[in-house]
C-alpha cells in the first residue's frame, strides 16, 4: 500500500499484517541469524563477513568469482582477497582458474570443510523444519513468494560505489 506517507508506521488494518510488528518479527530473525553466524565465524577464527563469502560460494557452487563475491559483499577487491586468503587458509575455500579462460578465477567451498558447517547450523536447520511444518504449502509459497521479493528489493538498494 503505497500512500505517499514515506517512512510513518501505518496501524493495523485488521488484517493481521500490522507493517511495525512485520518489521519488528524480520528484525528478530536477522538478529538470531546474525548470531548464528558470529558464533560460527568464532568458533572457526573467521571474521562474520567471511561467513558470509562462504554462504555466497555455497549458493553459487558453479559461477561463484571474487568479481561477484565482491559485488555481492559490497566490499573492495582487496578485501574480498584478503576474505579469499582467510577461508583459504582455513581449509574452507579454494580457488582455480576457469578452464577456458585462465584469467577467471572460480572460488569452490571444500567439500570437507562443509561438515564443521553443517554441524553448526544444523539447530538453524532444524528449527527451520519445524516452523515450515507448521504452514501449508500454499502459505510456504506466498512466503517464499514474498522473501524472494524482499531480497530483490534489498537488492536495489546497494550503495553504488564510489
Amino acid at each position: 500500500m503505497d500512500d505517499g506517507r514515506v517512512g510513518e508506521i501505518v496501524t493495523d488494518d485488521g488484517s493481521g499484517a500490522d507493517p511495525q510488528k512485520f518489521a519488528v518479527a524480520l528484525r528478530r530473525t536477522i538478529g538470531e541469524m546474525n548470531r548464528l553466524v558470529h558464533g560460527f565465524a568464532s568458533i572457526e577464527n573467521l571474521h562474520p563477513t567471511d561467513v558470509h563469502a562462504l554462504s555466497f560460494v555455497l549458493d553459487n557452487p558453479d559461477t561463484a568469482t571474487p568479481g561477484l563475491l565482491r559485488e555481492h559483499l559490497g566490499l573492495t577487491s582487496g578485501a574480498v582477497t584478503a576474505c579469499l586468503d582467510r577461508l583459504e587458509k582455513a581449509g574452507h575455500i579454494r580457488r582455480s582458474r576457469a578452464d577456458d579462460d585462465r584469467r577467471v578465477v572460480r572460488i569452490h567451498y571444500v567439500q570437507g570443510a562443509r561438515a564443521a558447517a553443517r554441524t553448526h547450523f544444523l539447530p538453524l536447520a532444524q528449527a527451520a523444519d519445524r516452523a515450515r511444518d507448521r504452514f501449508t504449502q500454499d502459505e510456504l509459497a506466498v512466503v517464499l513468494r514474498y522473501l524472494d521479493a524482499l531480497n530483490e528489493e534489498l537488492g536495489e538498494l546497494r550503495a553504488p560505489r564510489g
